[in-house]
């Protein structure tokens, strides 16, 4: 897996992935950046959160879950000291669906902790607390 990151101007960047897609990347104003794009440690959380929710939902389809809509929340705190590494992530999921089995989706969120997602288990690996929790919904039924 490859990515390109060009500077810019400033604090800004352009990142292009593997498969061609590109990313904005900006630093705040107060070092130098014009809210252009995302900060880098703000695309860790996205990552996190897309890497869990990826498997979330596989998990859930491959387990038969008539699921409509999935949510994650990533929260993270940072350490107040350079390098201002994350201490703890949480994130919170939505799911919603029509007559969700509980057990499952709360299995499923368990496999993705502990098994597939890489992001996550690779920020446990350098001692981030990474936790979960989730809600599940009913989905209004079409008429």
């Amino acid at each position: 897996m490859k990515t390109t990151i060009k500077w810019l101007d400033k604090v800004s960047f352009s990142g292009v992935s593997e498969s061609g897609h590109t990313i904005q990347i900006d630093g705040p104003p107060e070092e130098g950046g014009q809210n252009t794009g995302a900060r880098p440690m703000e695309l860790m959380l996205l990552g996190i959160g897309g890497c869990a929710s990826f498997d979330v939902v596989s998990i859930l389809k491959k387990s038969r879950q008539e699921i409509t809509d999935c949510k994650a929340s990533v929260s993270a705190i940072r350490t107040d000291t350079e390098p201002k590494v994350f201490t703890d992530i949480h994130i919170q999921f939505e799911v919603i669906g029509h007559k969700l089995n509980v057990q499952k989706v709360k299995r499923a969120i368990e496999l993705s902790a502990e098994k597939y997602c890489s992001a996550s288990l690779l920020m446990q690996r350098a001692g981030v607390n990474v936790t979960h929790s989730f809600t599940t919904g009913e989905s209004e039924s079409s008429a």
